[in-house]
């Protein structure tokens, strides 16, 4: 039982990690913004979510009706005020945009972080929601993260919809494609950028708060996030949202497995460890094609 008590548990895990390096994705893959704050927007969804509850006890899945808008609102602002300028400066150069992005990222990491930091202090937080045990297959699993991982599957299945399903999706997947291509057949890139941008802040706030329920956050845990993200994203092959939940699954289940049968303290270098191997026997990453 204890194999399945860490499989399921992996599962968990690898679902919530699958979720937020979605929204990854969509900015990397699809704006071309490597968004090194990406983790400060899911610890500051997770803070709503924990005061939301704990001083209106208003329930974490009722939050995401607030947190999911809110985040794409603010995380269009950015890409439209701190964003735009270096797309175009970069003159259509993707290599010049990602090095700015990533400047210009990393200072606002710094800038979201210290805000929380001055609001909430160094601290670790958590609270109680659905935390009852539940018996799946034998093994005893808490509520809340079942509860977490059902949502997350219903968030990625209405991303896949809506990418694969309406215009505008079809829009958010000929930019990642090709952006000039997209330009020529009147495709406004530039909004097109900007809605997977916001579109991805709000997968990372939908995963912040579904990450709160189970896990313990601090104001400088957004770090760690960003860090799992990008692992994933790679290790999937950059703009794939199967090889994203592939990966998601795998780092998951890895940090579940090491932490149960060998030492919890070895969960980073494990992550690392399987992020080399997949990147020696598939430099493209899993579903990723190789440039020619």
């Amino acid at each position: 039982m204890l194999v399945l008590d860490a499989v399921l548990s992996g599962l968990v895990l690898g679902g919530m990690y699958a979720l937020v390096a979605l929204g990854l994705v969509l900015q990397f893959g699809v704006a071309r913004i490597m968004n090194l704050s990406y983790g400060e927007f899911l610890v500051a969804a997770a803070f709503g979510a924990f005061f939301t509850f704990s001083l209106g006890a208003i329930s974490p899945i009722l939050a995401l009706a607030f947190a999911m808008p809110l985040a794409f609102a603010a995380n269009w602002l950015v890409y439209r005020v701190l964003m735009t300028p270096l797309v175009a400066r970069s003159r259509g150069n993707a290599a010049a945009l990602e090095a700015d992005s990533i400047l210009a990222t990393f200072g606002l990491l710094f800038v979201v972080q210290g805000v929380m930091l001055a609001f909430f202090g160094g601290q670790y937080f958590s609270y109680s929601y659905l935390s009852e045990p539940v018996r799946v297959l034998g093994s005893v699993q808490s509520l809340n993260k079942l509860v977490a991982l059902g949502f997350a599957a219903v968030i990625g299945g209405g991303l896949y919809l809506l990418l694969t399903r309406t215009r505008q999706g079809t829009a958010v997947r000929a930019v990642a494609v090709s952006p000039g291509a997209a330009r020529l057949v009147g495709i406004d890139v530039l909004a097109t950028s900007a809605f997977a941008f916001a579109l991805g802040g709000a997968l990372v706030a939908a995963g912040g708060v579904l990450v709160s329920m189970f896990l313990t956050f601090s104001a400088t845990a957004g770090v760690t996030f960003t860090m799992k993200a990008l692992i994933v994203v790679i290790m999937g092959g950059t703009g794939n949202l199967l090889g994203c939940l592939v990966a998601g699954l795998m780092l998951g289940l890895a940090e579940s497995l090491v932490a149960t049968f060998v030492d919890p303290g070895l969960t980073i270098a494990a992550n690392f460890a399987l992020f080399l191997a997949i990147l020696l026997w598939r430099p493209q990453g899993l579903f990723g094609r190789a440039a020619r």
